[in-house]
């Protein structure tokens, strides 16, 4: 078994967005880094990349065509480590190493958050629950990133191996960080916003899942009573239009910046004064966590991520994702009380300092690796 990994996910800009620090640290320790994924990005820390036709939905034919791609490779190359991420790339990886778990290859699936989680319509646990409880015995390592993912893998032994719980993919602390009160004003300038302009800030997909309308309907209960308050949503996705709509129906439209896809989030984040959420569903939400980086209290929806993020009253508040009124309740707190507000964000960048930066969470994994890699190093030596 050679020293060379295999990191499959759907689509190849999720090894740029999360996981480039753990690349690095292979290649450091000598090992071959390839990258099996939808998509021609050139991604450092890479030796190899596979363009592997893997589609988000689990009813297209094509991914039929795209593991036996996967397969055929993996058997090639003989990988020491497959680690599957994201649904669809977690099956087919998992199942491309099937015979090569025989020769032994070991398998890690990191689950970014279950579909099946609490509260989740019965359709997803009839879909996606029985899929990865076959392929529990096709997985050496299942990594969770929030308790309640480790608690139900635990419950339904998810895994033939070992059940591990990471806090996330971590926060690079020292690129997502507070501005001075100069730096603030000078970003705020250059956005074309004003001091006494009160900065919500949300960076998702337009999709059914991360429902900016919750925010929208939000803001308009409180367009009279808070005239400086102002939504910036950053991002692209099929139900943009929709939203843009809806601002117009709720009078709220000078109120809301469609701000598209932004790759300056980590300046436009700390020039901010409240970051909020509106997801139905979140494993762990890196939005959310680099928002509190840089300092800000955090008004969100009430799911499994955010409630494992936000501490009621400590850095900021979780609400029912159905309840408008008691988000405009808590946002109209925080707009009155600016020492609340500070408050509020320097708990919430102390909690990433504690447990979820850059660091400490490529130090929980890399000991997950290291249990596989020493294995590998003792059954070679065995066998010279």
């Amino acid at each position: 078994m050679q020293k060379k990994i295999l990191l499959c996910a759907t689509v190849d800009y999720h090894f740029k967005a999360f996981h480039l620090p753990y690349m690095k640290w292979f290649k450091e320790q000598g090992w071959e880094v390839h990258v099996a994924a939808s998509g021609t990005m050139k991604l450092p820390y890479t030796d190899v990349k596979y363009d592997i036709p893997i589609q988000r939905s689990p009813f297209r034919l094509a991914n039929l065509g795209a593991l036996r791609e996967l397969r055929a490779i993996v058997d090639r190359e003989q990988f020491a480590i497959v680690h599957s991420h994201t649904p669809l790339g977690g099956v087919i990886g998992r199942l491309a190493a099937r015979r090569a778990r025989k020769n032994g290859t070991k398998t890690f699936y990191t689950a970014h958050g279950f579909h099946f989680c609490k509260g989740a319509p019965a359709a997803n646990w009839l879909c996606y629950y029985p899929v990865e409880k076959l392929l529990a015995n096709l997985t050496d390592c299942l990594v969770t990133i929030n308790e309640e993912d480790y608690e139900r893998a635990r419950m339904h032994r998810l895994s033939a191996g070992t059940i591990a719980h990471v806090h996330g993919v971590g926060v690079d602390t020292e690129k997502y960080r507070p501005a001075d009160e100069y730096e603030r004003c000078e970003i705020r300038k250059e956005l074309g916003y004003s001091e006494s302009d009160l900065l919500l800030f949300y960076a998702a997909e337009f999709n059914k899942n991360k429902n900016q309308q919750f925010l929208i309907h939000s803001l308009a209960l409180l367009k009279d009573e808070l005239p400086g308050a102002r939504l910036l949503l950053a991002g692209e996705g099929a139900l943009e239009k929709e939203c843009r709509a809806l601002a117009g129906k709720l009078g709220v439209s000078d109120r809301v910046d469609f701000l598209g896809f932004r790759k300056d989030i980590v300046r436009i984040l700390p020039a901010c004064d409240i970051a909020v959420g509106s997801s139905f569903r979140e494993g762990l939400p890196v939005n959310i966590m680099e928002a509190m980086s840089c300092g800000l209290p955090v008004l969100a929806t009430e799911n499994r991520g955010h409630c494992e993020l936000i501490k009621q009253g400590v850095n900021g508040w979780t609400v029912p994702p159905d309840n408008h009124q008691a988000f405009a309740e808590k946002l109209t707190l925080l707009t009155r009380d600016e020492k609340l507000r500070r408050t509020l964000g320097e708990h919430s960048r102390a909690r990433m300092m504690e447990r979820y930066s850059l660091n400490l969470v490529l130090n929980e994994n890399k000991q997950l690796y290291r249990k596989y890699m020493n294995e590998m190093e003792e059954a070679v030596w065995a066998i010279q």
